[in-house]
């Protein structure tokens, strides 16, 4: 193990080294921290308080492959070459995004393109014709600017880790280069979603068409992008279409999630299990309902039944405002969350029972009471799930419609010989 002197000796022979050389820089230079290249090796230098102690690490490139290496389909060849302009390269650190960038960039070059790379070290194997860019003035938005009047065919976006990375890759991308971005994650939806935080969800496809997942040096998943209009997957209604990005396998086109706004927030969810799925939007919209009801009822229940329906079940004095003059209330939360809603008073089956009978008129049923009930309100269950309330008439008679819900449930519950009670 070297003394602290001695590495303070090599530490100077390589700053030597980097002034006379002409594949000697200095790329980063921060307090307690420098990055510099000498020739094919990338060295960095931390001192304290950076590190604890003085520290010099120096990385070789350990291999340069060709597109060709990665065995790729014609498919896939055909489509980086004529159809993809914006590619993210995505990957756990060390898994090989880097290397593959550098093929690609390669390709496009052996293929007459422009190709410029943004990097921070510049430290990619690339041929000749490939001009390597770094942060101007410590700013890749100002690098980007000078690019921009460079007109290159395609960039490479080495490491886009910062809001304002993602927000220039973006921009170069909507201006009509074509990007190659590399992006840290541990799943290929994951490089997606990065993207969705800071740009709006419609613009996505249009930045994003294909996602190429790298793990331990090989290609592992391919994505590809598109936006349609459409009912989201789980959902029913026609009224419901919005515009959903979907994610895609290349190689197979099967539909592994879609990308949509849900209430006011951008959701992917996973369609290569239908359970999955549908928990999932079950598990969403109960979420987006109980944050919007709470504040008229914290206490409220709420039962999702799909595909397109729900029930809450709240404190009966919040129900008319929940529902609203002429129902707007209730059609403004049903349009934010997706679904139809059916509201529901919470009792529980306290009280006293009496003693009521249930005949047949037209088309209307009776539940006849003594005449000492007339003007009392009565709560209405079937077994101990509550059905409705209703105050006795002056004919000792509640009188409901057979054609109205309330009315279906109550004959279905005569004919099933379910118990229908009465508590007062």
């Amino acid at each position: 193990m070297l003394d602290k002197d001695e590495i303070k000796s090599i530490i100077d022979e390589i700053f030597e080294a980097v002034r006379v050389s002409e594949d000697g820089v200095i790329e980063i230079s921060k307090g307690g921290a420098t990055i510099l290249k000498l020739g094919k090796y990338r060295i960095s230098i931390t001192k304290p308080p950076f590190s604890d102690l003085l520290e010099v690490t120096i990385v070789k490139p350990i291999t340069k492959l060709t597109l060709e290496d990665y065995k790729l389909s014609n498919q896939l060849i055909s489509r980086l070459e004529k159809e993809a302009e914006g590619i993210i390269l995505a990957g756990t650190p060390g898994s090989g995004k880097t290397t593959l960038a550098s093929s690609l960039a390669n390709f496009y070059s052996s293929k007459g393109k422009i190709v410029k790379t943004f990097e921070s070290p510049k430290d990619m194997q690339l041929n000749p014709e490939v001009t390597q860019y770094g942060p101007l003035e410590g700013s890749f938005e100002k690098t980007a600017d000078i690019l921009l009047l460079v007109r290159p065919d395609y960039t490479i976006f080495d490491e886009v880790r910062k809001t304002k990375d993602f927000q220039v890759f973006a921009d170069m991308r909507l201006s009509g280069v074509g990007m190659i971005g590399v992006v840290h994650s541990s799943k290929p939806i994951d490089a997606i979603q990065r993207f969705m935080g800071r740009v709006e969800l419609g613009l996505v496809p249009h930045i994003i068409d294909t996602v190429i997942y790298v793990k331990e040096g090989a290609i592992n998943k391919i994505y590809f992008l598109k936006l349609i209009v459409k009912v989201p997957s789980g959902m029913t209604e026609s009224d419901l279409a919005r515009p959903v990005v979907e994610v895609r396998e290349f190689e197979t086109d099967e539909l592994v999630y879609e990308i949509y706004t849900y209430g006011d927030e951008n959701i992917i969810i996973p369609v290569d299990s239908e359970d999955l799925e549908k928990d999932a939007i079950s598990k969403l919209a109960e979420d987006r309902i109980m944050q919007i009801i709470s504040p008229y009822d914290p206490n409220a229940e709420i039962i999702i039944s799909p595909p397109n329906k729900a029930i809450i079940k709240v404190d009966r004095k919040v129900v008319p405002r929940i529902i609203g003059r002429g129902g707007a209330v209730i059609s403004e939360i049903e349009r934010k969350v997706g679904l139809r809603i059916d509201v529901e008073s919470k009792l529980t089956s306290t009280g006293s029972e009496i003693e009521f009978d249930v005949s047949e008129k037209g088309n209307s049923l009776n539940l006849s009471f003594n005449n000492n009930k007339i003007g009392r309100t009565v709560n209405i269950y079937i077994e101990e799930e509550y059905l409705f309330s209703a105050t006795v008439g002056a004919k000792s008679k509640i009188r409901v419609s057979k054609k109205s819900e309330t009315g279906k449930k109550v004959t279905n519950a005569l004919i099933s010989g379910m118990k229908i009670k009465a508590l007062i």
